[in-house]
């Protein structure tokens, strides 16, 4: 009988043991699941503030007014001088009272990494440089206010007339411009003569053959065995000769 009772205790002794590891198991991956949930909403939410942040400092707000005869257009401004004009405009609309008529402005860029002389640092380029967007009623002296503009060339359209942007249109821009993805921009043209300043290849000279800026990526063609040997390195691994 004694043996039977020490059978049966030991046999739940091992049940206990069984069931242990696998509760704390479970316990582990659940913890896991919820770190990951909360560093995937983490990064979200700074995606979001990001995304918010180049929309609000690319779009100029000139009026709060509310005119629903407002149309988007595009205005061809000298390149390099797109927030200059804007803030121009800006300046213009108040002193000739048309806060009813143009409201605002908006200039589309995206962040992008670049890598230049081994250096990682973003910037903030222009989608259509040389154009900038302006929400308006299209009245006689609104129009003549952004033509007569410093540094306005003149109106985008198919007429004598500006031609308005299809709401999609603009709401497609809008979207784009607030990617904060990971972009790069690269510094190099193909062909271009490079260095290899990192890696296995420290110190190699070769061509630039293809350059991915998605991936901040570029493949350089270098000599070996007598061939021409392509290799697939980072922006910061290479420096322009």
């Amino acid at each position: 009988m004694a043996n039977r009772k020490d059978k049966k205790t030991q046999s739940k002794k091992d049940q206990v043991l069984a069931v242990e590891p696998t509760q704390e198991t479970e316990l582990e991956e659940t913890q896991k699941t919820e770190a990951e949930k909360t560093q995937e909403t983490e990064a979200k939410e700074l995606k979001a503030e990001k995304s918010e942040k180049s929309l609000n400092e690319n779009l100029i707000v000139i009026s709060e007014d509310v005119n629903k005869k407002a149309r988007w257009f595009v205005v061809h401004v000298y390149s390099g001088h797109e927030r200059k004009v804007a803030e121009a405009l800006r300046q213009r609309t108040e002193t000739l009272h048309l806060l009813d008529k143009i409201l605002r402005v908006f200039i589309p860029t995206q962040d992008k990494i670049q890598i230049r002389r081994g250096q990682r640092r973003t910037v903030s380029e222009k989608i259509f440089p040389g154009y900038i967007l302006v929400e308006m009623e299209i009245t006689d002296n609104a129009w003549l206010a952004i033509r007569t503009t410093e540094g306005v060339t003149g109106f985008v359209g198919m007429s004598s007339r500006p031609t308005p942007l299809p709401k999609s249109e603009v709401e497609a821009i809008m979207k784009y411009a607030e990617q904060s993805d990971t972009q790069y921009k690269a510094d190099f043209v193909d062909g271009e003569a490079v260095r290899i300043t990192d890696g296995p290849f420290n110190d190699f000279l070769g061509s630039v053959d293809k350059i991915d800026e998605e991936r901040g990526k570029v493949t350089v063609l270098i000599n070996i065995f007598g061939r021409e040997t392509p290799v697939e390195l980072d922006f910061l691994q290479v420096k322009k000769v």
